[in-house]
């Protein structure tokens, strides 16, 4: 091989191009694949499956980088990095129209110029509200011309009337006047609104010596909101020409490349991509990639780069600069910022929309350290809750794919246990819970998980494998002193699966525990909170709870229900259920037979 600069491309025994490379040298750089033994896995896993190579000399190193990012670009060989497009950025578009209209759009289509893109919405936004501000363009999608006006094919809209649009439509504003409007628009979109200020200010003193004061008054208003809208977007820069800013962040094998195109001191373009190693590729080799690349992308001639660091290839014309302090430095931070606010971003969306996918993860995870037959896609888990016995109860949630499904979820009173045996407890809510699945023909988890240890998994296991004669896997969650999931127990004898705290299965399996503790506690809570408030008077036939909460707020108390009179008692709830509760209270005896007792004359 010649000793000159190059791209060379190895192919598989399928002749498919599956790394593409540049080298200052090519007989030593792809001699260095094939000598020695000091190569990581993922060169050795490359090399292994080379068959045939071929390579272009060129005559520059520039030369090199520029063909192998555009072979890279147009072959996306397997080992190479891969290139990937986070998400659209907005663009300023301004149509082809003999009347143009100017607004922000994330699709590029022909027919229009395009000026971005921007690293964020809020820079488009603020250049619209100043465009809006002092530009009455019109924003309707009339395709105008000079003859469809003059025949009178349109009409002016609200906009016109409330100032915002100069009535181009109806022929209040001729062409060459709207054409102005929006060249200054253009200038102002592509950093140079010194060039505006300098001719508002020329105008202003115009207008003011022709004694045009209200004409001198809203140019003035205009380069208000001019100066007003840098002041917004101008770095501290005192640099006057053009200059690309390249912020980078490293990851797990992706790396996060942005840039900041800087026009005059203002920040007119930015972009960020992800490249996704395949190779060991270092940092210097992968800048020089993305800078080729985002360059092209917003067809940048700067002929100065700030950089963290300086990247592998030298690029003709172009000086790479590490700034250490001053503006240049905050320019520099600015474009890490973007990276860092991409990455962000990057993560919120892949959580947003893969949920399932994140939760189909964690449960192959789980079948791998469980060594279980199938992925667990239902759960089930139990939990027992009771004081000394007394308003015995338990729970029974259920996941679906990693997230709870509380339609499912079941509550049992314990009806066969008297006092605190958990283990029996356990037992008849598994009884009667997988007993009516099967005579309904309801669909079995494929994994149970009992909020306890060794004993409740025993319990779990007599009923399942023994009575009801089914073949699922049993886990179980114990908890420390502390009451924090401490454990995962598994198998028959139970023992302990290794999960560090800090593992995402761990913190998944330990919102179940606290899931199913929380359902369980909560109906116990609400059982003993109905058995303090129970009373006397819920035994009496013909009383409800609404005649029981107005006899105990005007009395109290049940002991004086008890007492009271008949005539009292009547006042509250009627003659009919006051002798109900009279007769309850007093032995049988009716209101009429007490007032005769007392008094036998009155017979």
């Amino acid at each position: 091989m010649p000793e000159q600069p190059g791209v060379y491309q190895y192919f598989n025994k399928d002749g498919v191009i599956i790394y593409v490379g540049k080298a200052k040298n090519l007989k030593r750089r792809v001699s260095s694949y094939f000598i020695g033994n000091q190569h990581t896995p993922k060169v050795n896993a490359l090399v292994r499956n080379i068959y045939d190579l071929k390579y272009i000399v060129v005559n520059s190193e520039t030369d090199a980088l520029l063909l192998e990012n555009n072979l890279i670009k147009q072959h996306q060989p397997h080992y190479n990095i891969l290139l990937k497009d986070g998400k659209t950025y907005p663009w300023l578009c301004i149509t082809k129209e003999p009347f143009p209209r100017v607004f922000k759009t994330r699709t590029l289509i022909k027919g229009a110029s395009y000026y971005g893109p921007y690293s964020n919405v809020w820079v488009v936004d603020t250049i619209l509200d100043l465009i809006k501000k002092i530009y009455p363009i019109r924003t309707c999608r009339d395709y105008l011309t000079e003859e469809s006006i003059a025949n009178g094919k349109h009409k002016v809209c609200l906009k016109y009337h409330i100032h915002n649009c100069a009535g181009c439509c109806e022929g209040h504003q001729n062409m060459t006047e709207y054409r102005q409007m929006i060249d200054e628009i253009v200038e102002i979109v592509r950093g140079n609104s010194h060039k505006i200020t300098e001719y508002l200010l020329s105008e202003i003193h115009k207008a003011a010596t022709e004694l045009r004061f209200e004409d001198a008054q809203k140019l003035k208003e205009r380069l208000d909101a001019i100066n007003a809208y840098r002041e917004k977007t101008v770095i501290t820069t005192t640099h006057s020409g053009t200059l690309d800013v390249f912020g980078y962040i490293e990851e797990d094998n992706i790396a996060y490349i942005n840039i900041l195109h800087i026009t005059n001191g203002s920040v007119t373009q930015g972009y960020t991509l992800e490249f996704h190693k395949h190779l060991d590729e270092s940092k210097e080799e992968l800048l020089s990639l993305a800078i080729l690349e985002l360059r092209d992308r917003i067809q940048s001639k700067s002929n100065e780069c700030l950089v963290p660091f300086i990247p592998d290839n030298e690029i003709d014309g172009v000086t790479f600069t590490i700034p250490q302090k001053g503006d240049r430095k905050k320019l520099l931070d600015l474009s890490l910022q973007n990276v860092r606010q991409y990455k962000l971003d990057k993560i919120k969306q892949g959580e947003k929309l893969n949920t399932q996918q994140k939760g189909t993860a964690l449960l192959k995870s789980l079948q791998d350290i469980l060594k279980l037959d199938k992925l667990p896609q239902r759960i089930e888990c139990f939990d027992n809750s009771n004081i000394s016995g007394e308003c015995a109860v338990a729970g029974c949630v259920v996941y679906d794919y990693a997230k709870p499904l509380k339609s499912e979820y079941r509550k049992y009173n314990i009806k066969s246990v008297a006092g605190p045996d958990d283990y029996a407890s356990m037992r008849e809510v598994v009884l009667r819970r997988y007993s009516r699945i099967l005579d309904e023909g309801g669909r079995l988890p494929d994994l149970i998980i009992a909020d306890g240890g060794a004993g409740q998994m025993s319990s779990i296991r007599e009923v399942v494998e023994g009575e009801l004669k089914l073949q699922i896997p049993i886990a179980g969650l114990a908890k420390n002193n502390r009451h924090q999931t401490n454990e995962l127990l598994y198998g028959n004898p139970p023992a302990v699966v290794t999960l560090k705290p800090t593992d995402p299965l761990f913190k998944f399996l330990a919102s179940i525990q606290d899931e199913v503790h929380r359902y369980a506690i909560t109906f116990h809570r609400d059982k003993r909170s109905k058995r303090q408030t129970a009373s006397e008077l819920d035994e009496i036939s013909g009383i409800g709870e609404k005649t029981k909460t107005e006899l105990i707020r005007h009395f109290k108390s049940l002991k004086r229900v008890r007492t009271a009179d008949f005539e009292e008692i009547a006042k509250i709830i009627g003659t009919h259920r006051a002798s109900i509760i009279y007769k309850h209270f007093n032995g049988g005896v009716t209101p009429r037979e007490s007032i005769f007792s007392k008094h036998p004359t009155a017979q």
